[in-house]
């Protein structure tokens, strides 16, 4: 069965202009509350039909960006275009219709007391879609094609595995044919097997529905499997975003390198990874002068602590570090000058 979507008017569905947000955190209702940028200057694009990965470490800007694709958060400045319009012009149902999220967690993120004919049907009756007849028939072939027997149309989400929940989930955020999903960590709750079968029924769906999906994972050997382009974030700030092999094979920067260093193999040749950032993640509430990488970076040099790089282009491209924008960076490097030393 196919899906029918709308003629593309613009190269990117999805884009992020200078975008950011920032959240006002107090400790009680008599402190000061302190600026916690959440998001800082971020752009990107999303293409028809790709796959855009989002990782990082937990805390560093990847949800709060999702709930700014969906329309669920203004960003504090900046603009996210859908198909070239500001999505805030945009009315909400209309947004809704379009972009839809898959939630991580199969078990909170459906109603135990509805039947799963009421919970994919919702979106429809909600936006008051056909006539029940019609909503009906609709649910059950979305039902069909995400994998889920029509006997369990009135079962309830209790009744269910955690890949049959998340089956569900995803049948109901397709439920209103839209063409972007924006699916956060979808299958980190689940077994390692169901994982599996999940990310092959996104990418199944994917081909036969044309749809763009907005990936968001801490989990980069699921990264590498689905994705055509990376953006990686670090205290929220967008640090490199290019093409998924760019990104996996010839990383720019130190951070980017570091996560796939640590990420574990299963070849028993190899030892345990070694992870080189130095000391914890940083508050964002108080972060680090200049790039905030740089207290853990191998190859902080004296510009690191005090120069927040700018973005810079490079094979299709960009990185956000010192290292490549400044030509003497390399020079001063620490690590680089004790790797020169050793070799000598």
């Amino acid at each position: 069965m196919t899906e029918q979507t709308q003629t593309p008017t613009s190269q990117y569905v999805l884009e992020c202009r200078d975008v950011s947000r920032t959240f006002m955190i107090g400790r009680g209702p008599f402190t000061e509350k302190r600026p916690l940028r959440a998001v800082q200057d971020i752009s990107l694009q999303v293409r028809r039909g790709e796959v855009l990965a989002v990782v990082g470490e937990s805390g560093c800007g990847k949800t709060t960006l999702a709930k700014m694709l969906l329309g669920l958060l203004e960003p504090t400045a900046g603009d996210i275009l859908y198909e070239g319009v500001p999505i805030s012009s945009v009315d909400r149902r209309d947004v809704a219709r379009r972009i839809q999220p898959v939630f991580q967690d199969p078990y909170s993120s459906l109603n135990p007391r509805k039947t799963l004919a009421q919970i994919i049907s919702l979106p429809l009756d909600v936006h008051k879609i056909g006539t029940p007849a019609e909503r009906k028939a609709r649910v059950e072939e979305i039902m069909e094609l995400v994998g889920l027997p029509r006997r369990l149309l009135y079962s309830y989400p209790s009744q269910l595995s955690g890949g049959q929940r998340q089956r569900v989930a995803i049948a109901r955020a397709l439920a209103m044919k839209p063409e972007i999903l924006v699916c956060d960590e979808p299958t980190s709750a689940l077994d390692v097997s169901v994982q599996a079968q999940i990310l092959n029924l996104l990418q199944e769906l994917r081909d036969e529905l044309n749809l763009t999906y907005v990936f968001i994972s801490h989990n980069l050997a699921v990264v590498e499997h689905m994705s055509t382009r990376v953006a990686v974030m670090y205290l929220g700030r967008l640090i490199e975003f290019g093409m998924a092999d760019q990104v996996f094979d010839h990383p720019r920067h130190p951070y980017t390198q570091a996560l796939l260093d640590s990420v574990l193999t299963p070849e028993p040749q190899y030892s345990l990874p070694n992870i080189a950032m130095g000391r914890g993640f940083p508050n964002p509430l108080n972060p680090p002068s200049g790039c905030a990488f740089h207290p853990r970076c191998p190859h902080a040099t004296e510009l690191c602590q005090w120069a927040q790089p700018q973005p810079l282009a490079a094979d299709g491209g960009t990185v956000e570090c010192h290292l490549h924008s400044d030509p003497d960076a390399m020079a001063k490097s620490p690590r680089i000058n004790e790797q020169k030393a050793s070799a000598a």
